[in-house]
């Protein structure tokens, strides 16, 4: 079989020094860190839709990419040759996992029954080069969200039909992604929300989504898939107000519908920004809720308002989130995957390989950072001491829910004033952690 990156070799580990941009300079999958080795805590994941069928395509112009062995067509030969070409990349790469929707990796046919043969076709060739290979499916999905009949939702539509054909398209997709070992299974609810809501029954559709997910955790049970359920928060685009709109969002409509021990978390950085908060935010929310379950891995451009879906390479993001990941001891089933997209000026094959090194080299030296500080308790110490008031004496006893009000009024009364506060030292944490980076 011919290579479809002749010109690459296996990226090797070559370290800081190194000059080399075909090479790792800070991931070294088999370096321990905190007894753990880099691979097991980073779990990194080639994401299928825009790195084997990205074309470069924006509003304003039309594909740009240089892809030599795709032959411009929708046809299944043409993605078992994709196929090919992703496990080349993935492996030469030495990344672990990969993660699809499910017309990603199989083209959709003009019936339900034609799209599932094309599904079944490529599900056999994946499943091959995974046997081939050891590379394994971190989490499958559906697109629901593409094809005009979703333009009103899926399973929020207002059209029954299309809420049956959505359920037949990911009991088709959780079964595929079962027969593939997917350790996850993941709901994006790109079109599930509402651009007006004068025309729109609010309830009616929060609670037609919980009902869909309820019935996806049914089948799954059924099959005896045991893969974890994530939903990933993304406040808009393209509808003006997504259901999904933060972690905040996602949990408070998991609890309400009875989904908490079933549901937990897909966080992406570039949701994250365009809900107007930070990544850490967004994982610390999850993680204190024991809902952090996986996470995307990219970045915005602040000066752009959109999803631009960049890779990563800011250190500061990469050590941020790796203080809350290595705080819940990593992200179990999980993974780091890069739902990312090289620029529409980076045409050529080549470019794939240097937007993927530099996102892992990121996500290594956030690694090593927070450890670092972790090991030091350079904030734990800090964040201990801000909150010592409540370890004993009367803050303890609200802590254990042992003071109401009139115990407080008390207190204040006759104590007279509330002890100074302390500085919150923001500047000196900056400064802190610019010596650790």
């Amino acid at each position: 079989m011919s290579e479809f990156f002749p010109d690459v070799p296996t990226i090797a580990f070559e370290g800081p020094d190194s000059r080399n941009p075909l090479a790792f300079k800070y991931y070294n999958p088999e370096e321990l860190i905190e007894g753990r080795t880099m691979k097991d805590w980073l779990r990194f994941s080639v994401c299928y839709w825009h790195t084997f069928r990205g074309t470069g395509v924006d509003p304003f112009g039309a594909p740009t990419l240089n892809r030599p062995w795709d032959d411009g067509t929708d046809s299944v030969d043409n993605a078992l040759r994709r196929v090919d070409v992703a496990f080349e990349f993935i492996t030469k790469l030495g990344v672990p996992y990969y993660c699809f929707h499910d017309r990603d990796v199989a083209p959709e046919g003009a019936t339900l029954a034609e799209s599932h043969a094309n599904f079944d076709a490529i599900a056999a060739k994946l499943k091959e080069s995974q046997q081939a290979t050891g590379v394994k499916l971190l989490w499958g999905t559906a697109n629901l969200f593409s094809n005009p009949r979703f333009m009103h939702g899926a399973a929020t539509s207002p059209n029954a039909d299309v809420f049956a054909y959505a359920a037949a398209q990911v009991k088709k997709a959780i079964e595929v992604t079962h027969e593939l070992g997917g350790e996850n299974y993941v709901f994006w609810g790109g079109r599930e929300g509402y651009m007006n809501l004068y025309n729109t029954n609010m309830k009616r559709e929060l609670d037609h989504l919980a009902q869909f997910m309820h019935m996806a955790n049914d089948y799954a049970k059924e099959i005896g898939f045991t893969g974890q359920f994530l939903f990933e928060p993304k406040p808009k685009e393209p509808t003006k107000h997504q259901y999904d709109f933060d972690a905040a969002a996602c949990l408070n409509f998991i609890r309400q519908y009875g989904l908490l021990d079933v549901v937990k978390l897909n966080i992406e950085t570039n949701h994250a920004t365009l809900a107007g908060h930070t990544m850490m935010h967004e994982l610390e929310y999850a993680r204190i809720q024991n809902a952090l379950g996986s996470i995307d891995a990219n970045t915005g451009d602040l000066l752009l308002g959109w999803d631009t879906d960049q890779f990563p390479t800011d250190i500061y993001l990469t050590t941020q989130t790796m203080l809350v990941i290595m705080a819940q001891d990593g992200l179990g089933a999980g993974g780091t995957n890069f739902d990312a997209k090289v620029r529409r000026e980076s045409i050529d094959p080549v470019d794939l390989f240097h937007a993927h090194i530099g996102g892992m080299d990121a996500f290594a030296r956030g690694l090593k950072t927070a450890a670092g500080i972790r090991s030091d308790q350079a904030l734990a110490d800090v964040v201990q001491q801000r909150y010592s008031s409540f370890d004993e004496g009367i803050g303890k006893r609200i802590e254990q829910g042992h003071a109401g009000f009139a115990e407080l009024e008390t207190y204040m009364m006759e104590k007279g004033e509330a002890d100074a506060n302390q500085s919150g030292r923001q500047e000196m944490l900056e400064n802190l952690i610019n010596q650790y980076i």
